[in-house]
């Protein structure tokens, strides 16, 4: 097995900061994801369970500085967004309900 076949993607676009709200932080507690493990998909460009049409979108916007958005469902139906600022200053991890 090559090196280059075994490589995780490179990060697309700076993170920033991260935030995460409470119940975010509750709701991961004992489901084994972690919040790097969520940013980590979220800068390589693994969107999650966007539609096609979404997915474009964060294409452009990785490229023209625009906000970026994932979305994951987890266990137990658990739903968590990503939003990274178009200034690349911050993603925040939070809940469908909180946004």
């Amino acid at each position: 097995m090559s090196l280059a076949s075994t490589a995780r993607p490179l990060p697309r676009f700076a993170s920033g900061r991260i935030f995460a709200t409470p119940a975010v932080v509750d709701a991961l507690m004992g489901t084994g994801i972690s919040i790097d493990d969520l940013v980590g998909r979220h800068v390589r460009g693994d969107w999650g369970d966007l539609s096609e049409a979404d997915r474009q979108q964060n294409e452009r916007s990785v490229a023209t500085d625009r906000r970026i958005v994932s979305c994951y469902v987890l266990s137990g139906a658990l739903t968590v967004w990503l939003i990274t600022e178009s200034d690349r200053s911050a993603t925040t991890i939070l809940l469908p309900g909180e946004y």
